[in-house]
């Protein structure tokens, strides 16, 4: 993910420095935990595939309870409890406070269409550091593509009742030929509402978003939509809003801002290198893993095709040190493996190729380029 409006921030060079941390590859990786695949709702861009059945071999309580003791021992910083909907399980608050109280952040990704007031208080008690609720644009655009009528005013009334009892709330949003037309509107939402978060996805193919990837923008279109993105997170700025506005799925968005950056402000734009530097790119398979409702690691959420083994029969630290995995040393020592323009690229070491399931379901080669770069070849000094 890249935090765009604290990379634009005037901030002094001090406070900037101090963000350095969010940049550095930690030793352990950033859990998504899709802790169930049951989820209400059908979104036609699902990249689990979810729908509202139950699903046989999911991990049970106990098993859970297992995982997140194995994963505090392994010092992994946060696990984002995603689905599916993670609140269709009735012992998900158990399982986010067991997470607060084992030293890990436990963040809540969900629909919102379940939250009333009293859940929002139980996930407050649970200790949640963050609630992200997915919305598509409007009302009239959002309840199409996700499948059901009033969804959009549910989503809505649960970032109020969240917000309201002091949680930290977020707008997600995945940007597409069908929703691109609502980003203004979002925006609007955000500064309306006073919702302190907006992330920002772009498509990967994955899901029922393969079906869904013709829907994909455009090199330009993308190029308009993150110049939107980083101009309306200046306009913040400049209001003295503090939201903390993110760009996640595609990590060629960092050489653009430091790209932006370099033309008005060399000398910000030669710290954010710095701190986009230590980050190092794509994370999947190195600080970002992920763990499927039947148990099964995967380098991240979207690449469900491969497993590095299931924590039912190993603890999850030793599924990820285990370099003997072909892929899994491959993804922590991709530089030289992935070939096209990524090969040849400058920026290589703060985007490490992007997405290597987009370039897969692309090109069937998961070593390609990632066909979702929108940057020139001039741009990257080829």
């Amino acid at each position: 993910m890249l935090s765009v409006s604290k990379l634009l921030s005037d901030s002094p060079l001090k406070e900037k420095q101090t963000e350095s941390a969010r940049y550095c590859r930690a030793q352990s990786p950033v859990i998504v935990w899709n802790i169930t695949k049951s989820c209400a709702l059908h979104c036609v861009h699902c990249y689990n595939n979810s729908e509202e059945k139950i699903y046989p071999g999911e991990l049970s309580t106990e098993e859970c309870l297992r995982v997140i003791h194995h994963l505090s021992e392994f010092k992994v910083p946060a696990i984002i409890f995603s689905g599916g909907d993670p609140l269709q399980r009735p012992d998900i608050f158990t399982l986010m406070a067991c997470a607060k109280d084992k030293g890990i952040r436990p963040i809540l990704s969900t629909s919102g269409i379940s939250i009333a007031k009293e859940t929002a208080r139980r996930i407050k008690k649970s200790g949640v550091a963050y609630v992200g609720i997915s919305l598509d644009g409007g009302e009239t655009i959002n309840d199409r593509l996700r499948g059901m009528k009033g969804a959009f005013q549910k989503a809505l009334d649960a970032l109020k009742f969240c917000r309201d009892i002091g949680l930290v709330t977020g707008v997600r949003f995945t940007m597409s030929k069908k929703t691109i037309a609502e980003l203004p509107a979002i925006f609007e939402l955000i500064e309306k509402e006073n919702i302190p978060r907006g992330y920002f996805a772009h498509l990967v193919y994955s899901g029922r978003g393969e079906r869904f990837s013709r829907e994909d923008l455009t090199k330009e279109e993308t190029r308009k939509a993150i110049d939107y993105i980083f101009d309306r997170s200046e306009e913040f700025i400049k209001k003295g809003l503090k939201k903390d506005i993110v760009t996640g799925s595609n990590d060629a968005d960092g050489v653009y801002l430091y790209l932006r950056l370099k033309k008005c402000n060399p000398a910000k734009a030669q710290l954010v290198f710095g701190l986009l530097l230590g980050r190092g790119g794509n994370s999947s398979g190195v600080s970002l893993g992920n763990i499927d409702n039947l148990g099964s690691v995967h380098a991240d959420q979207f690449w469900q095709q491969y497993s590095f083994g299931n924590v039912k029969d190993k603890p999850f630290g030793k599924i990820w040190s285990d370099t003997s995995n072909t892929l899994m040393k491959a993804l922590k020592h991709r530089k030289g493996l992935i070939n096209g323009r990524c090969s040849k690229c400058k920026y290589f070491d703060i985007c490490g190729g992007s997405y290597r399931v987009r370039a897969e379901f692309s090109t069937g080669d998961k070593w390609a380029e990632d066909p979702a770069c929108y940057l020139t070849d001039e741009e990257l000094e080829l």
